[in-house]
């Protein structure tokens, strides 16, 4: 009699929604070939310990009903076995302590690596398949493929900015709202574009550098134009990661900023959108133009939400492809839906040769859907100030002469790409 196979889930990094149902689905499908489940509770925390208290077993009554929901049944966190190669023996022992011989991951890029590195240390004790998972849609996948979580964290987000929107037209105010996004601007730019915000700020656009007085700039660019066509409020969307695209001497100034395990900064231990509240005030009181700026995060509010039917829907079908491909004998892969199909990426195609690390997609700039976006946001162009008349607009709402708006807010439309 063959030994039955057992299989462990296990999820890492931030929380998104379908979580659950990947869980169920992976879960269900399993148990349906014979092969006992259990969840390993908070990511890799206990196990990269050699702890193997923190377990759940997943059965049929478990499982069931666990889709509708956000959040994780069995946890998650950011622990990283990968810094200690005896952290990496150790979950590699502890799972087959557990009597485990197969296990998914769910996650983002970091669990990816680790996913990948476990697999690696385990040298054929261990069968690995990752599930990939952010709301951030930065795992380099086919442009034409989400990570799940990301439309659920997009509908949400984009139904709070036009409530904002609805905020900022009855009091008379602007609101910077700061989206999740650390390297990426796909969630920011999919909330502004659903919405209709009047600007959105993703770090892809900028190449290389950015100065924060040229995000200041470019906001109050936006506020100086609506208040010339007599609009006196406005919704800007802006990227978490812009924090991470600033120059290196004024990234400094936040150097005592914690760093979670995968050495990346704890982005909200800086808040962005109230530095960049902050230098809009100053730079609007330069220019004698009155409003109030507010900024409002909106993140955490998305990561739990109970996903929509799309992310109920292909998030059971990532849980069952993880589930029947893990149990028909694969390994070392990343499971993805290509066009309906399942289609397995090989860990070692994820990884970045410069790097090491697996590789990041951001948002293409140069893309129509990126021209469109652009296209409909309210923002100083080129032929604003080729515009005599328009020119002369926006220089008198800020208190300039045009030769001095051209001067002061000329370099934000240099290089400009054309939107169409």
């Amino acid at each position: 009699m063959s030994q039955q196979k057992s299989v462990a889930i296990l999820v890492g990094g931030g929380p998104a929604p379908g979580i659950n149902s990947v869980i169920s689905a992976a879960t269900l499908r399993s148990l349906q070939e014979g092969a006992r489940v259990i969840g390993i509770l908070d990511g890799f925390s206990w196990v990269m310990k050699g702890d193997v208290e923190h377990v759940l077993p997943l059965t049929h009554d478990e499982a069931t009903r666990i889709h509708f929901r956000g959040g994780s049944h069995i946890g998650t966190a950011r622990a990283n076995p990968t810094r200690d190669p005896q952290h990496l023996e150790n979950v590699v022992l502890s799972l087959g302590r557990l009597g485990v011989d197969q296990l998914i991951t769910i996650g983002g890029d970091d669990t990816a690596f680790s996913a990948m590195k476990v697999e690696e240390k385990a040298q054929g004790r261990l069968r690995v398949v990752h599930v990939p998972k952010t709301i951030d849609n930065d795992l380099d996948l086919p442009a034409h493929v989400d990570t799940f979580g990301f439309q659920t964290a997009r509908h949400h987000g984009a139904q709070m900015v036009a409530n904002l929107m609805v905020d900022a037209r009855t009091t008379s105010r602007w609101y910077l709202v700061i989206a999740m996004g650390r390297t990426a601007g796909h969630l920011a730019l999919g909330m502004g574009k659903a919405a209709g915000a009047a600007l959105t700020l993703i770090p892809e656009e900028f190449e290389g550098r950015v100065r924060l007085q040229t995000l200041a700039d470019t906001l109050v660019g936006a506020i100086v134009k609506r208040l010339a066509h007599g609009q006196r409020d406005g919704v800007a969307v802006l990227a978490e990661g812009l924090v991470l695209s600033l120059d290196p001497e004024e990234l400094a100034q936040f150097k005592d900023v914690e760093r979670d395990e995968h050495g990346h900064v704890r982005i909200a231990e800086i808040d962005i959108g109230d530095i960049l509240k902050r230098a809009v005030e100053r730079r609007l009181k330069e220019l004698g133009v009155k409003t109030t700026v507010v900024s409002k995060n909106i993140g955490y509010e998305l990561r739990c939400a109970d996903p929509i039917p799309f992310d109920l829907e292909y998030t059971r079908e990532l849980g069952c492809c993880a589930a029947e491909y893990l149990l028909s004998g694969g390994n070392a892969a990343m499971v993805t839906l290509q066009e309906g199909r399942f289609v397995p990426i090989s860990f070692r195609d994820m990884l970045d040769p410069k790097t090491g690390r697996t590789r990041v997609r951001r948002v293409d700039v140069r893309s129509p859907r990126y021209a469109i976006a652009r296209r409909f946001m309210t923002r100083l162009r080129c032929d604003d100030l080729d515009d005599p008349a328009e020119l002369a607009r926006l220089a008198a709402t800020a208190n300039l002469s045009p030769e001095e708006f051209r001067t002061q807010f000329g370099p934000l439309v240099e290089g400009e790409r054309p939107a169409s």
